[in-house]
């Protein structure tokens, strides 16, 4: 299985990019999200990988953090969500978007992506929003974007390649996020349920901390009447 491939970017493609890795050429379907993120042609690039293999076609697919990653995976567990639908939706919603649609069981936001029907997007939503919260839950270690190892990397000048992380914004929010989680499945409320609060709380206060979370998210899960 190959996880990751660092290396030196050398061609774009519309849909796909070509990774140059000592002199050996791997060609990584990426998303048109993941694309814009991309460096320049001749700069040092990294990102995790998902192998599919068929009895006539192995296609890499690229990502730039794990929780991308593990989300196109889930994405393709379901009945009619091939590895390029599963693309399609991430590039249109972005992990975060997707985790969103899918807890909160909006089905227009994952049929906005181009040639997902509603019936689709329905089966998306159903089959997955009991899993969501496990990917929540792991979310904030999953965040990191892919790194540029120098060992590996061959160019006319070598240079040592910056660490590269997500931004501290995302990271913390990612990080408040699965902590509540943590916190309201420990209370005892369902998982579902509480992935589904913290996403609402999160999505109308996107600053709010883990304790400010924790204390909207109980409020939305307190009995009604």
């Amino acid at each position: 299985m190959i996880g990751k491939i660092s290396g030196r970017l050398d061609w774009r493609g519309s849909d796909s990019v070509l990774i140059d890795v000592r002199g050996v050429g791997y060609i990584v379907h990426v998303s048109n999200r993941t694309l814009m993120g991309l460096p320049s042609v001749g700069e040092a690039v990294s990102l995790y990988t998902d192998l599919l293999v068929r009895e006539d076609l192995i296609q890499l697919f690229g990502f730039p953090t794990m929780f991308e990653n593990e989300w196109h995976k889930l994405l393709t567990t379901v009945q009619g969500v091939g590895a390029k639908t599963s693309m399609l939706i991430l590039g249109t919603l972005g992990a975060e978007g997707v985790a969103r649609a899918i807890t909160l069981g909006d089905a227009r936001a994952v049929q906005s992506a181009p040639g997902v029907g509603p019936k689709l997007a329905q089966r998306v939503i159903l089959e997955l929003k009991s899993k969501a919260h496990s990917l929540m839950a792991a979310g904030a270690g999953l965040m990191a974007v892919a790194e540029a190892d120098d060992d590996v990397i061959e160019v006319s000048q070598p240079k040592r390649v910056k660490k590269t992380v997500v931004p501290n914004a995302l990271q913390a929010r990612a990080s408040a996020s699965s902590d509540a989680l943590s916190a309201l499945v420990n209370l005892g409320y369902p998982p579902s349920d509480a992935a589904q609060a913290v996403v609402t709380v999160g999505s109308d206060v996107p600053d709010a901390d883990t304790a400010m979370l924790i204390r909207a998210a109980l409020k939305l899960l307190a009995p009604k009447g």
